[in-house]
C-alpha cells in the first residue's frame, strides 16, 4: 500500500468510526486490536497490507470493502501448499471414474481405518500428511462405495464422511472456504447414504465452521439452529453423541454471536453449551468435535477475545488444562491467548505464547493470518524487535 493510500484508509477509518459513535478504543476492542493501532492507522502511518484484516475493519464499520479502500491494492497470499492440494483432490472426477470402472475387490477394513488416520492428521494439524493421505483415499472411497452393497457399503459411506469433514476442517482452517463447502456437501451426502443422522449432524457441524470462516454469521446460526432443533430428540432421550454434537453447535452459535458483537447471545449460548458439557462430565471426541468441559473453557477465552474482554480469556486461560486435547485445540487457545496478550498490549507474553503455539502445531500457526498480522505489528515497534521475534518471523515466512 502506497502511503497516499495509506493516508485515504485512515480517513475513511476515522470517518465511519465517528458516525458510529465509537471511540478509538472501542473500535480497537471490536477489531481485537489495541488503540494505538486504530491511532496509527487513522493517521496513515501504519499500513493495513492484509485483505483479512481490512476486511474485519469493513465488517465493523458496516461499510463495503470497495468504499472504505478504492485505490488500496492488498497483497494476497499465496495459500499453502495443503490447501492446494486438497482443493486439487475435490476437483477431481473420481465419482465419475469410479461409476464407469470395473468391479474389483475392496479392503473395507483398511480404507476406515485409513478415514479414521485422516483426522488423526487432521488433529495434530498435519496439514500436508493429510493432504497426501486424502488425495488417494478419496478416489479410493469413492470408487469403493459404489462397488459394494449392503453393511458394507453403509460402512465405506460413514468412512467416506469422515474423511471429507476431515478435508473440509483443514480446508475452512486454511481460508479455502469454497473447497470446504464442497467436501461438507459431500460428506453430508455420504452420511445420509450410510443411514447415519448423527453423522449428517456432524457435516452440519462442520458447515457451521466453514461459514464462521467466511464470516457469514447468518449462515452460522442458520445451519447450527436448525441441526440443534433435529438433534433435539436424540440428545433429550440421552444419546451422548447428539448431546456432544449440540453443544458443539452451541459453541459455534456463541462464536458467531461475538463475532457479531452480540455479547449477551454469545455467553447465553455458550451457557447452554456448558449444560451439555456436564451432561457428558468428561471431554470426549465424539465425530472429532473435541466437546467436553474443556472445549467450553476454551470457547470462552476466544468469545472474550472477541468481545474485547481480555481479563476474562487470560482468566480463563490460567486455569485451563488442555493437556487431553490435540494440538490443533491447544494451538487454536495459545493463538487466542496471544489475542489477549495484544489488547492488553503485553508483547513479550504475546509472543512467548505464540512460540509454544507454534511449537506444538507449526502448519497450523504458519497459516493462520491472526499470527501474521499481530507478529508484523510486533516487527514495527522496534522497541521490541528482538531476535526471538525474528526467528519466529523466519519460522513463519514473514519477511523482516
Amino acid at each position: 500500500m502506497k502511503p497516499a493510500d495509506a493516508k485515504a484508509l485512515g480517513r475513511q477509518v476515522a470517518f465511519h468510526r465517528s458516525r458510529l459513535g465509537l471511540s478509538q478504543r472501542e473500535l480497537a476492542a471490536r477489531l481485537s486490536r489495541s488503540e494505538s493501532w486504530v491511532s496509527q492507522v487513522e493517521r496513515g502511518v501504519r499500513h493495513v497490507d492484509r485483505m483479512s484484516v481490512l476486511e474485519k475493519v469493513a465488517e465493523v464499520l458496516d461499510v463495503p470493502l470497495s468504499e472504505l479502500a478504492t485505490e488500496s491494492v492488498i497483497a494476497a497470499p499465496e495459500p499453502p501448499r495443503a490447501a492446494t492440494a486438497l482443493s486439487l483432490a475435490l476437483c477431481s472426477s473420481d465419482a465419475l471414474h469410479a461409476v464407469l470402472s470395473e468391479v474389483s475387490p475392496v479392503d473395507v477394513e483398511r480404507l476406515s481405518l485409513r478415514a479414521d488416520q485422516a483426522w488423526e492428521f487432521a488433529h495434530d494439524s498435519r496439514h500436508e500428511d493429510l493432504s497426501r493421505l486424502l488425495g488417494t483415499l478419496i478416489p479410493e472411497l469413492e470408487y469403493a462405495s459404489r462397488k459394494t452393497t449392503g453393511a458394507n457399503r453403509r460402512h465405506l459411506c460413514a468412512a467416506k464422511a469422515k474423511a471429507y469433514h476431515a478435508a473440509a476442517g483443514v480446508l475452512s482452517k486454511l481460508g479455502e472456504t469454497a473447497a470446504a463447502w464442497v467436501a461438507v456437501d459431500r460428506s453430508i451426502a455420504a452420511a445420509e447414504d450410510a443411514d447415519d443422522p448423527l453423522l449428517m449432524g456432524a457435516g452440519a457441524f462442520r458447515l457451521a465452521i466453514v461459514f464462521q470462516q467466511a464470516r457469514r454469521f447468518d449462515l452460522v446460526k442458520r445451519t447450527a439452529t436448525t441441526a440443534i432443533s433435529a438433534l433435539s430428540r436424540l440428545a433429550e432421550k440421552g444419546d451422548l453423541g447428539a448431546v456432544a454434537l449440540t453443544g458443539a453447535l452451541f459453541l459455534q452459535l456463541s462464536v458467531a454471536s461475538a463475532r457479531s458483537n452480540e455479547g449477551d447471545d454469545a455467553y447465553s449460548y455458550l451457557a447452554k453449551a456448558g449444560r451439555a458439557a456436564k451432561r457428558i462430565r468428561t471431554d470426549t471426541n465424539s465425530h472429532n468435535t473435541e466437546f467436553g468441559p474443556t472445549n467450553v473453557a476454551l470457547h470462552e477465552i476466544s468469545i472474550a477475545v472477541e468481545l474485547g474482554d481480555a481479563g476474562r480469556a487470560l482468566r480463563v486461560a490460567e486455569k485451563a488444562d488442555v493437556s487431553s486435547l490435540s494440538p490443533e485445540r491447544q494451538a487454536q487457545m495459545l493463538i487466542d491467548v496471544a489475542r489477549a496478550h495484544a489488547q492488553r498490549r503485553q508483547t513479550t507474553a504475546l509472543l512467548e505464547t505464540l512460540r509454544k503455539a507454534y511449537d506444538i502445531a507449526p502448519e497450523q500457526v504458519s497459516a493462520h493470518p491472526g499470527v501474521h498480522d499481530l507478529v508484523r505489528d510486533a516487527l514495527r515497534d522496534g522497541e521490541i524487535n528482538t531476535p526471538h521475534l525474528r526467528k519466529l518471523a523466519a519460522d513463519l515466512n514473514i519477511a523482516t
